[in-house]
């Protein structure tokens, strides 16, 4: 059984430490963490990192750092 969890926790920080550096779409991260209220808090208080991609446009896409939002995802 700990061996099992061994391969598991490790298949884990692998698929993070990968998905680090890909990012979702707004909608995408939304879906994955529980609704875009719970995303904006976790955007709030620092647990995602996003940004806007053009820049202060009303319509500008955001862009969730993918490894963050896969940490905080709703089963």
């Amino acid at each position: 059984m700990t061996q099992q969890y061994n391969i598991e926790q490790s298949l884990l920080n692998t698929i993070l430490r990968v998905m680090n550096g890909e990012t979702f779409g707004l909608r995408t991260s939304e879906r994955i963490v529980g609704g875009r209220s719970r995303l904006m808090q976790l955007i709030t208080d620092g647990k995602i990192r996003a940004e806007k991609v053009n820049g202060k446009a009303q319509n500008g896409k955001w862009q969730c750092n993918a490894g963050d939002v896969l940490r905080y995802a709703r089963i």
